[in-house]
């Protein structure tokens, strides 16, 4: 596999409630798309190694949809947890609180081949950014 992608966010709320909004279903649904064309209807997420992550991503309009799905090779409750998607690439979730209140998230994820690399990261970044509006507002 080729260099790590890294992308990150601070949000202003302690690890804990960063942790549960970046994990609980009844969250990820309301962050999860990286742009207002597209919506997450669905989620489900059994964080224990072996364990597996699924969220249906959908073009609001109906023209497009697929599933996102990944299985749990790791996960430290509260900091950290590292996943593997059907391709093989690997995703690692960091969360460390700054001292000011604040957590970053910290995510490195294997490229897929099919993108740009500058494309794939402004995607995932994109929805991380989503990720921390919702927080900051919620």
């Amino acid at each position: 596999m080729s260099n790590k992608i890294i992308i990150a966010t601070s949000v202003p709320v302690n690890t804990q409630k960063a942790w549960d909004y970046y994990n609980e279903p009844v969250h990820i649904t309301q962050w999860n798309f990286a742009d207002p064309s597209w919506h997450c209807p669905s989620a489900s997420n059994n964080m224990v190694p072996g364990g597996k992550y699924s969220a249906r991503m959908e073009a609001r309009d109906g023209s497009f949809g697929f599933d996102f799905e990944a299985t749990y090779n790791e996960v430290i409750p509260g900091k950290s947890f590292t996943y593997t998607m059907p391709d093989g690439r690997e995703v690692n979730v960091l969360f460390e609180a700054n001292g000011d209140g604040q957590t970053n998230i910290n995510v490195s994820f294997d490229p897929e081949t099919e993108n740009p690399l500058e494309m794939q990261k402004a995607g995932w970044q994109a929805i991380l950014d989503n990720y921390q509006q919702y927080v900051a507002n919620n």
